[in-house]
């Protein structure tokens, strides 16, 4: 895990993108980068997919993106690991983070079933952070 002991664990766990063209952008990752598929879950425009780069941190890919181009691009959130995503999200908002989806339980994907347990604050710039915690056997 990680040695970070006010976020309990840290690292980078994930950066999402929100892609326009979300089967050539997966064809992209994974046949051009090398990139390997670890979980899918949703349909349509509400279709992810989480791609290990080739060391345990990922690339997760959201469909559903506006067409628009934008100069910084479609990354819209870091994710850190956490061991205790409650615990983080108090010591974000003690340093002025404001939290923009409390800690929850989800279960991401269908083959491996895999429970999470994630939370949003939004930095001192704006910027997205997702607290991001492994709870079952399928460690992520």
């Amino acid at each position: 895990m990680g040695t970070n002991a006010k976020i309990g664990g840290g690292g980078f766990h994930h950066v999402a993108l929100r892609a326009n063209d979300f089967d050539a952008t997966v064809k992209f990752y994974t046949e051009g980068l090398g990139f390997v598929e670890k979980n899918n879950w949703g349909e349509g425009d509400k279709r992810a997919v989480l791609l290990d780069s080739g060391d345990g941190n990922y690339m997760e890919v959201f469909a559903g993106g506006t067409g628009e181009e934008k100069p910084e691009g479609y990354f819209f959130h870091v994710a850190f690991r956490s061991n205790n995503v409650d615990a983080a999200v108090e010591v974000a908002v003690a340093a002025g983070a404001v939290v923009t989806v409390a800690p929850k339980d989800a279960i991401l994907g269908v083959n491996p079933p895999t429970p999470v347990r994630i939370a949003f604050v939004k930095g001192l710039n704006g910027e997205i952070i997702e607290f991001f915690q492994s709870t079952g056997e399928n460690q992520l």
